[in-house]
């Protein structure tokens, strides 16, 4: 098997940088393969234009006339572009995308009069099968029945030669099967509440948006060396290997030069991205060796979302043309940097403000604290909730180690603002007095842009940062689906600001304070209420860990452990009353995530446990019988004297020997664990038993293979080495 190693190892070496020349210039490329407002007005009659464009801006549903108008115009664009097929192109609770393609083709009833065909009913609906989805028990295999829906927010793609429908997916009896609907839901959900909560500042104010900015994190593998390691192929990640002398304690590698070959990849995943109106503008080598990052520019969320989700597709294929294997795992190597997805957030009004960013009067940024302090009070009432969105068990290896935020979730503001809340708590209750305030507006509140100026500060260990004019939430893992993240903290933000407004109106109504004294009143309160979420210092610390536990906040460290608020009253009653996610979606989701992390626990024990016993014993057994034929040699040359001078040979063989028996008591071990926690039928104590019985072996098992691969001469190691998985580039 060590040949394969040395080839996958001759095949990296030799690979040049695939040639790649872009089209054309970006702004000319942007947009060309989706069904855009421009493509729209060309092959849309002004109804059928019409009727989409209301549909994007206030939900008004399409009728099925205009739906046979628009899947005309759309089949016409689509056929101008070489297209062949379409589908339905959908977010199911895999973690993945899922598609369906059909044949615009279709013939008569008799195989006569060929015809390109695509009407209302496929542009609207279609039905996959429900149940082989994660369902959480919501469809049997016997009610198989789901739907896909059309999702006109988002627009229509080109993908190769097949037209992609952005769609919602949910079941025969309508619960939401995906990670869209729920997202559309908390988007409607804040955007009512923001908006009514603007309405004190700027009448003219009908709609708000929240946006994001994901940041991209990856590793670039060989794909010869990626294939060469099981572990790689089967779980995105290495489930040993002895760590190389050279890692990323240099800090050469992070914003450094891009390797040819990488950049060449960049360049050609960027036009894919431009042609699908994606908009990508940063591209740079991240800390560890081998690892990127790329980002766009911000956008509505979930287009935002639909785009990532996209992109990770489009990244694996460009991959596949440039000979590379990308992983989206979050910890994919032990002892260097693993792999994020900050999602950047804000919201911004339908006047063109960005909420989230401080202006120059005092009355705008009164808005702007209305809007920071709210979502600082969310955040501390639903922190919990925030870590089980981001909780999965291959984040787990991430969060809290050298590069990650911890899992105890806390809010970073900076220095600045941290003075400015502080003046804020000092208000007086009650109606203020002329001079506070004048105080207010022209000492505190009306100095925030220069207070902003200098508030550059940016703290790497915090889950949930201000960065300047948005939150970062730095903790999503960078395989997730970002909606499952901003599903929450919409709903959070949402269910705040409905409270925020009706503190605010109470006290306007029923203690005649003026709008502006009440709204300082409430937020006042806000500040005193959420100094437990606002933490400054080192997330790493064990101080850190102590502290928090004095303020009450939770440190799940484990996603079984993470993933029950999502099931507690206070995250069910959120979701309802909301009208984000009924009962049943929000239970179904939390057994599918705790099924999740189950299978993917008994997958890696399985796979480790393949390689321990089929590579590394078997090539530690072939190197110890070499050591043992050079101990016979010597007894045969020196005598009763060959112990004195083999005695480093005779230690090494008992040390192979300490290590093949640790391997193969541990992996029995592990494998009776996997066999006790399979018959639980209880999906909280089964993802208990596999993470607290199952995988503490994966670390000791590792272990003794670890030590095997520094022990075992190098030319017979069946396992491409970290040393050759990070650096050939």
């Amino acid at each position: 098997m060590s040949t394969l190693r040395f080839q996958a190892l001759k095949d990296a070496s030799g690979r040049k940088p695939v040639k790649f020349e872009e089209a054309d210039k970006k702004s000319a490329l942007f947009g060309s393969n989706v069904f855009n407002d421009k493509a729209m007005k060309q092959y849309l009659t002004s109804d059928a234009y019409k009727g989409v464009k209301d549909a994007v801006q206030h939900g008004t549903k399409i009728d099925r006339k205009l739906a046979d108008y628009i899947a005309m115009g759309m089949k016409e664009w689509a056929l101008s572009k070489g297209v062949t097929h379409y589908t339905h192109w959908f977010q199911p609770l895999t973690g993945t995308t899922a598609e369906k393609h059909d044949a615009f083709f279709e013939t008569s009833y008799d195989g006569s009069d060929p015809v390109e065909k695509f009407g209302g009913g496929q542009l609207v609906q279609q039905e996959p099968d429900a149940s082989s989805f994660p369902n959480g028990g919501i469809r049997n295999t016997f009610e198989a029945r789901g739907y896909t829906a059309w999702d006109p927010t988002s627009p229509a793609f080109i993908f190769g030669t097949t037209l992609c429908i952005p769609t919602v997916f949910i079941s025969y009896t309508g619960e939401a099967l995906d990670y869209k609907t729920p997202l559309l839901r908390a988007l409607n959900a804040v955007d009512e509440a923001a908006t009514d909560v603007c309405k004190y500042f700027d009448k003219n104010v009908k709609k708000v948006t929240a946006t994001l900015g994901w940041e991209q994190e990856y590793f670039l593998v060989d794909s010869s060396l990626a294939n060469s390691r099981p572990d790689l192929v089967m779980t995105g990640r290495t489930l040993l290997g002895h760590t190389s002398a050279k890692g990323q304690q240099l800090d050469d590698h992070y914003f450094g030069s891009i390797p040819s070959r990488a950049l060449n990849y960049m360049r050609e995943l960027e036009e894919e991205c431009m042609l699908l109106g994606i908009p990508v503008k940063t591209r740079h080598n991240e800390v560890a060796p081998n690892q990127f990052e790329l980002a766009p520019i911000f956008e509505e969320t979930n287009l935002a979302v639909d785009h990532n989700s996209l992109l990770m597709d489009v990244m694996s294929k460009v991959g596949e043309r440039h000979d590379f294997k990308v992983l989206f795992h979050e910890k994919p190597f032990k002892g260097v940097n693993g792999s994020g997805k900050h999602n950047n957030w804000s919201l911004a009004t339908d006047t063109g403000v960005n909420l989230l960013s401080p202006s120059k009067t005092p009355m705008s940024n009164l808005q702007f604290l209305s809007f920071f302090i709210n979502t600082i009070k969310a955040v501390n009432e639903y922190e919990e909730l925030l870590r089980a969105a981001i909780a999965t068990a291959s984040n787990d290896h991430r969060l809290g180690a050298n590069e990650a935020p911890p899992a105890i979730i806390s809010v970073f503001i900076g220095e600045q603002l941290t003075k400015v809340l502080a003046e804020l708590e000092g208000v007086s209750k009650g109606k203020l007095s002329p001079e506070e305030k004048t105080d207010l507006k022209l000492n505190v509140v009306g100095k925030i842009p220069d207070v902003m100026l200098d508030n550059t500060d940016r703290n790497r260990t915090s889950p949930f940062a201000f960065t300047g004019n948005k939150f970062e939430f730095r903790a999503v893992g960078s395989s997730a689906n970002c909606a499952n993240a901003m599903t929450t903290l919409n709903s959070i933000v949402a269910k705040q600001l409905k409270e925020f407004k009706k503190e605010v109106d109470a006290l306007i109504e029923k203690k005649d304070l003026k709008k502006d004294e009440a709204i300082f009143n409430v937020l006042r309160e806000y500040i005193k209420e959420t100094k437990n979420i606002l933490f400054e210092g080192d997330g790493y610390s064990d101080a850190w860990e102590k502290e928090a536990k004095k303020r009450g906040l939770s440190n799940h460290k484990t996603t079984p452990a993470a993933l029950k608020a999502k099931v507690s009253k206070k995250a069910l009653d959120l979701f309802k009353d909301l009208n984000v996610m009924n009962h049943v979606e929000v239970e179904a989701r939390y057994e599918i995530e705790l099924e999740e992390y189950t299978k993917k626990i008994q997958i890696e024990g399985r796979v480790l446990g393949d390689i321990a016993r089929n590579h590394v014993i078997p090539t530690a057994i072939r190197y110890q019988n070499t050591l043992i034929e050079n101990v016979r040699g010597l007894k045969e040359i020196f005598g009763k004297d060959f112990e004195k001078i083999a005695k480093e040979q005779i230690s090494l063989i008992k040390e192979i020997s300490a290590h093949i028996e640790g391997i193969n008591s541990n992996v029995e071990a592990m494998t009776e664990a996997r066999k006790k926690a399979n018959v639980l039928t209880d999906a909280q104590k089964m993802a208990e038993a596999y993470c607290d019985k199952v995988k503490p072996y994966f670390e000791v098992i590792r272990e003794h293979c670890d030590k095997l691969e520094l022990l075992v001469d190098d030319e017979i190691w069946t396992l491409t080495k970290y040393r050759e998985l990070l650096f050939t580039r």
